[in-house]
Order: C-alpha cells, then sequence, then structure tokens
C-alpha cells in the first residue's frame, strides 16, 4: 500500500488509522492539523479513520490568529 505524506511516498505493509500512521513516524507533535485527499480529518476521527492505498496525506501545524 502507497501513501503520500507532506509530498513524501511511503510504503506500509498494512492498512493504518492515522493514530496508528502517526505513533509509527513518531510523529506526536500537539497542535498538528491532518488533511487526507484535501479533507480536514478531525483529531476525535484519528483512531477510527483508515488510511487507504492511493491518499494523499499533508500533515501541519495549526496555527490560531485573529
Amino acid at each position: 500500500m502507497k501513501i503520500t505524506l507532506n509530498e513524501r511516498p511511503i510504503a506500509l505493509t498494512q492498512p493504518l488509522t492515522v493514530n496508528a500512521l502517526l505513533e509509527q513516524l513518531e510523529y506526536q507533535q500537539p497542535g498538528t492539523a491532518l488533511a487526507i485527499n484535501q479533507t480536514i480529518i478531525p483529531r476525535a476521527e484519528w483512531a477510527d479513520h483508515l488510511v487507504a492505498d492511493g491518499d494523499d496525506i499533508l500533515l501541519f501545524q495549526a496555527i490560531a490568529g485573529g
């Protein structure tokens, strides 16, 4: 299974949830936001949302402003 994370190709051996992917990549930054195929995935759904073959994932720091 192949995905793209921040424009970097990654091969996965099995489907993972967003949380499991971030744990595997050792990426646990507070204030992180994530979009899959240009759709924001709420943090509350990360434990259940499975990453699919071909997904384009953008991981970024959410910044509050006004």
